[in-house]
């Protein structure tokens, strides 16, 4: 049987970032030197795949750090935490070490300064994500204001309306997160704002990679995990972008082919914490429905590199 021609545009940079590729690395070299089990509080990052290879080599995850054994290390996932849970492990003579990104704990340590200066912050984000659970519980209670929509600015009483800050969740949509500080910059003038923008640059270069593969399709998947929040932010920007079909799927078995019948051009990218592996592994389901041309759509070269903590670099 004949097979149907089919264009798949490859977006570039897709897939693993930096600060993913450090979290993952610091699980291994924590098994590599302490031996198994380690335990990991929350999904290292949110990937299935990942986590379920991860714990085929002995890490355990678990959400609280009581669950946790005072004996064995226990790994803080890149999504960073609040400050009580590194004090409670110290308390208990625990060895851990933060795989928190750089990129979050660059938020954290700004988050700190304004608080320091007498500010109180805003943040944009997601409720209940681990990462803004794990920057608002870097300063005391009350000191945080979560904002998720540009109409939630209209609703917050904040301490001194001329003493505030703001800072964002790294993983969120662009475009979204510019209609929120222009409300806050309205509502607020006095309030000021990240030195460089708090969202990642490895979120806004898979974003950039998904609007440019809009232009030239009309469907898209993004490889990616149902509680990733950069791989849903991708889907949304390429169905703002123009694409009429844009699907998140977590592996290729995932693929609705009815949805996508009739169909001579797709575009496939990957959230950041999503393994070549997976991408690969859709490319060839396509291969084996479709006469494949493959056409990348590069808006970015990334040469980011993070150090994994020191007390992995040095021996047992």
């Amino acid at each position: 049987m004949t097979k149907s021609p089919l264009t798949l545009y490859l977006a570039a940079p897709r897939g693993f970032c930096a600060g993913v590729d450090r979290a993952i690395k610091i699980v291994e070299m924590a098994l590599s030197k302490w031996g198994a089990p380690v335990y990991v509080r929350h999904e290292i990052v949110h990937n299935k795949y990942v986590v379920d290879a991860l714990r085929d080599q002995g890490a355990v995850f678990v959400e609280e750090l009581d669950e946790c054994p005072d004996d064995r290390p226990v790994i803080f996932s890149a999504h960073g935490v609040p400050k009580a849970v590194p004090a409670a492990a110290a308390k208990r003579e625990m060895i851990y070490v933060d795989a928190t990104c750089p990129l979050v704990s660059k938020v954290h340590i700004e988050a700190e300064r304004h608080h320091a200066n007498g500010l109180q912050m805003v943040m944009i984000g997601h409720a209940g994500h681990p990462e803004t659970v794990g920057t608002m519980g870097q300063l005391p209670e009350g000191e945080v204001i979560l904002v998720e929509t540009a109409d939630d600015v209209a609703s917050i009483a904040p301490r001194d309306p001329n003493k505030l800050a703001f800072i964002t969740q790294t993983t969120l949509s662009v475009d979204d997160t510019a209609d929120v500080v222009a409300a806050l910059n309205a509502r607020f003038p006095a309030i000021i704002g990240p030195h460089k923008e708090d969202i990642c640059y490895a979120t806004t270069n898979r974003q950039e990679a998904v609007k440019a593969m809009a232009t030239k399709t009309k469907a898209m998947l993004v490889i990616g995990a149902p509680n990733s929040s950069n791989s849903k932010r991708l889907v949304e920007v390429g169905a703002k972008a123009g694409c009429s079909y844009a699907q998140l799927v977590q592996r290729a078995a995932d693929i609705d082919w009815r949805a996508l019948e009739g169909i001579d051009s797709i575009g496939i990218t990957a959230g950041a914490s999503a393994p070549e592996v997976l991408i690969n592994e859709v490319i060839d389901a396509f291969k084996d429905r479709y006469d494949v041309t493959e056409e990348v759509i590069e808006t970015a070269v990334e040469n980011v590199e993070f150090k994994v903590p020191r007390v992995l670099r040095t021996p047992a």
